[in-house]
């Protein structure tokens, strides 16, 4: 099956979700892991409380849901969590500035070079993310991909966030292709088994060389670092 465009997820596969880990330590020596890593977990598990227990209560019958918060919000309070978690004092000053690192989470080394390379192939790209519209305008200018992507899809229209079937249908919609004819890219085992589900080629970015989740859904490939789409696509003549 010819791959026609490439959509990546942002936090975790193009943007280091524990970048921000630096920082945490400077501000808390001794449990800025710790801290990086909880905060990110509580994000993703309060998006799957939202998405799953509002179903069909949304502003539309059997849309999106009543319980739908963007994902800024999600982070926040994932942050707040994690603090008093880990009994960390917390100054609304220092969340702000944890917050806007966030914001300016690092790229990965490799992003910018694939994204670049599959610029040159002329392979439309994208990111799906879960990320609200703010969010990544301000990541993906930050990161220097301003340029390199023709859509930068939110999941903030359809009010559900991944692994939800409405928030991958948002991909297709703008492409304008079958699933099947989209590489869809990620590095969370979890959004790369959706995906799948749905009916995306995927490649499973496994950078930690994590075991597959036993749920019957291999992703289409898997790699270990961003390069591997090029592997998976065509060359062109320089």
């Amino acid at each position: 099956m010819k791959i026609r465009a490439v959509l990546f997820d942002a936090y975790g596969t193009l943007l280091d979700v524990h970048s921000v880990a630096l920082l945490a330590e400077q501000l808390y020596p001794g449990y800025g892991e710790r801290l990086s890593i909880l905060w990110r977990d509580k994000q993703i598990e309060y998006t799957r409380l939202v998405s799953m227990s509002g179903r069909g209560t949304g502003p539309e019958p059997g849309v999106g849901s009543a319980l739908y918060r963007p994902f800024w919000d999600l982070t926040r309070a994932g942050l707040r969590y994690a603090a008093q978690r880990l009994s960390l004092a917390m100054p609304a000053a220092v969340e702000d500035r944890l917050m806007n690192e966030y914001r300016h989470l690092s790229a990965f080394p490799d992003s910018r070079e694939v994204l670049a390379e599959l610029q040159r192939r002329r392979i439309p790209t994208g990111i799906l993310s879960n990320g609200d519209p703010e969010m990544l305008d301000v990541a993906v200018k930050s990161a220097g991909f301003a340029g390199l992507l023709q859509h930068v899809i939110s999941v903030h229209p359809a009010r559900r966030y991944k692994t939800d079937p409405a928030a991958y249908a948002l991909g297709t919609a703008a492409l304008g292709l079958p699933a099947r004819e989209v590489l869809f890219v990620s590095s969370n085992g979890w959004d790369a088994i959706g995906a799948t589900w749905f009916g995306y080629t995927t490649l499973w970015i496994n950078r930690g060389g994590l075991p597959l989740d036993p749920l019957g859904a291999d992703p289409t490939h898997t790699g270990s670092s961003l390069r591997d789409v090029l592997a998976l696509l065509a060359p062109v003549p320089a």
